[in-house]
């Protein structure tokens, strides 16, 4: 049997672009903790008043735990073709320099007493990994970023990769 002879796509010799995105939600045992601590804050206001004394802590705190726990969870960080995103922050890739994997005590070590307090950090207490961008831009005081991230390898490989396209 001949294999058919149809005509194929074009074969692009670059690699298709391929992005990073990852949000740093809470853990799921925050939760179940939070709300639990609500509720008790709700029942020790209430203790047993009636009227609107009776509900009223329960509305306003169960509502505002959950505002407070999804905000806490927000962060997202992409990478697409030309850019880092951290929550609003953006950076060109055209100017990053290096980026470092950092696990929990490379993290410490770069966020501890020796810190730059120019350089510009999003760092979540429930993530244990980061990475360390090291910038290259003579106009911006900033040295590097230092970014919480579940996977700090693939997070550094998307930027290098994006930095290298562009």
């Amino acid at each position: 049997m001949r294999p058919s002879s149809s005509p194929s796509a074009p074969v692009s010799p670059v690699a298709p672009a391929r992005g990073y995105s990852e949000r740093l939600t809470l853990p799921w045992w925050a939760w179940p903790v939070g709300l639990a601590l609500a509720g008790l804050l709700a029942a020790e206001l209430w203790l047993g008043a009636t009227g609107v004394r009776a509900w009223l802590p329960f509305a306003v705190l169960i509502p505002a735990t959950v505002a407070a726990l999804a905000w806490l969870g927000r962060i997202r960080i992409a990478v697409n073709t030309d850019e880092l995103r951290v929550d609003d922050a953006r950076l060109p890739v055209r100017y990053v320099a290096d980026v470092v994997p950092l696990d929990a005590a490379g993290r410490r070590e770069v966020l501890g007493v020796g810190a730059d307090p120019l350089a510009f950090v999003v760092q979540r207490p429930w993530v244990g990994a980061a990475v360390q961008v090291v910038l290259d831009d003579p106009a911006d005081p900033t040295p590097f970023w230092v970014v919480s991230t579940r996977h700090p390898v693939e997070l550094a490989t998307a930027v290098l990769a994006a930095r290298d396209r562009a």
